[in-house]
């Protein structure tokens, strides 16, 4: 058995993140597990065509690891992952990372007020558990009535297999969502024939990325504090737009949506898929997707909107709900991963026995700020329940969390705790706070139902509101909302 004081789930963002800012307070008993074999998470592990992240570099990046180079506004999955490599190397995190390493279950014990991790490989016990395996690296792939007897490739998007040539091939790509908005485009030219089953329409904003260059660049590169300036200035303009969702500037999103569906019907020569591409919900209610090239791939011949929904998966086709069949050689899910529900694969058991994924299934997914959780002492979850974000950066929900947590820690320090959880009262309070603003916003009055809500239909996911309000929120422990165990 491995003996650690604080073990670090994942090395994605928050795991790195929590990494860096441990060592940074002088706290070096610690180690990572990882279950690949290199950093990176979500980064290191969709790398379909036209991979990119939908926040700006510059804000999509550590405050405190600036990068001046970044190529374009938004980057594509490559530079991303060349990021995370290089700040992991900058900070020797490899020293300290226990590569190829799933952790299979973690259990308090009540008299050692310790965890006990298991993983593919070690046993280890721990003080403190971070998990920063985030939410978006489970893929969901949905049980379509006979796919298993499909005789071509078929594979989600998260998992995308490479050695499968598409050229000239007849390809189905189930769902509609942020990475198949980004990948139909690339395949497109490909593909003998493109048919897009869409359940939904997602709303889709025009991007406008573009490369970095000329005197944006020199501002960037050459002027002192011209990076941060420029991240600072996007921070701002991104959290405006959290006015739409929640706050009296409502309205405005209602002369967005118009104007989105005008450059639908404009762009798509067929007026009927035009209509199907246009959301019957509102803008917001479900993840707002940038583009700058999906729309217009409905006005090629070998591309068809499917709308009526799959009845079953046959071993050369498929056929939709209206019995008609259509010829396929390659299925891609592009439907998205398990996010409320994420932490049925984390097996987990606190006090008592408690189960995680059973006491979030009871009580549906509720936590304390988003990080910690009763009955699971010195249990810290980055980027938990509520803390994602539809219009801002979750690196920045990721530093403050992580400040939050060496927070946590000092406090345990300076009252010689060993064990600390968050109240039955506090977290009940947070959570009906937190609930009673999201029912007002549009993820809750949208008319939609999307992956930010669970099967109570409730969102789980969103943060209600603006990201300083979140940091505000995690500036200091609220000492009276936990409650403290010293060693027997």
């Amino acid at each position: 058995m491995i003996t650690t004081d604080t073990i670090i789930v994942g090395s994605g963002f928050a795991g790195m993140g929590m990494a860096m800012k441990m060592r940074e307070a002088g706290r070096t008993d610690f180690i990572i597990i990882e279950k690949a074999d290199d950093v990176g998470g979500t980064w290191r592990d969709n790398t379909y065509p036209g991979a990119e992240c939908d926040v700006q570099s510059h804000m999509y990046s550590f405050s405190y690891e600036l990068n001046p180079e970044w190529s374009r506004e938004y980057s594509a999955q490559p530079e991303i992952h060349a990021y995370m490599r290089s700040v992991a190397d900058k900070h020797r995190l490899d020293d300290v990372i226990h590569y190829e390493t799933e952790m299979t279950g973690a259990t308090w014990d009540e008299h050692t007020l310790r965890w006990t991790v298991t993983t593919s490989k070690e046993t280890y016990e721990c003080r403190v558990l971070v998990s920063g395996i985030g939410g978006l690296h489970i893929p969901n792939i949905p049980e379509l009535p006979g796919a298993e007897t499909f005789d071509g490739p078929r594979f989600h998007s998260a998992r995308w297999d490479h050695d499968v040539d598409l050229t000239g091939k007849r390809v189905a790509v189930v769902g509609t969502g942020a990475s198949a908005i980004q990948f139909i485009p690339q395949i497109v030219g490909d593909v003998a024939q493109l048919d897009v089953y869409q359940r939904s329409a997602p709303w889709v904003v025009p991007k406008l990325n573009h490369d970095i260059t000329g005197r944006k660049a020199r501002l960037l590169t050459k002027v002192p504090g011209g990076t941060r300036a420029y991240r600072n200035a996007l921070y701002w303009m991104n959290e405006a737009t959290q006015l739409g969702f929640t706050g009296p500037a409502q309205g405005i999103t209602k002369l967005v949506e118009n104007k989105v569906a005008d450059y639908i019907r404009k762009t798509v020569d067929d007026p009927a898929v035009a209509e199907k591409l246009i959301p019957d919900y509102r803008l917001g209610c479900k993840r707002v997707l940038k583009t700058d090239n999906y729309v217009p791939v409905y006005n090629r011949d070998n591309v068809e909107l499917v709308t009526d929904g799959i009845r079953e998966v046959t071993p050369t086709g498929i056929v939709t709900m209206e019995g008609d069949f259509r010829e396929t050689d390659v299925i891609i899910y592009g439907t998205g991963f398990h996010v409320t529900d994420a932490f049925e694969w984390v097996h987990v058991t606190g006090k008592g026995g408690r189960d995680l994924s059973k006491t979030f299934d009871e009580h549906g997914i509720e936590t304390y700020l988003g990080i910690s959780v009763t009955h699971f002492p010195n249990f810290f979850l980055m980027l938990g329940p509520n803390t994602a974000l539809g219009h801002n950066s979750v690196v920045f929900m990721i530093e403050q969390q992580t400040k939050w947590v060496l927070a946590m820690l000092d406090e345990m320090d300076e009252r010689g705790a060993e064990a600390v959880e968050p109240t039955a009262q506090a977290q009940r309070e947070f959570n009906d706070q937190l609930q009673e603003k999201v029912e007002k916003g549009v993820w809750s009055q949208g008319g939609c139902t999307s992956w930010y809500l669970d099967s109570q239909g409730k969102n789980r996911t969103i943060w209600p509101g603006f990201t300083f309000r979140y940091w505000w929120r995690t500036r200091k422990v609220e000492s009276d909302h936990f409650a403290w165990q010293k060693a027997a």
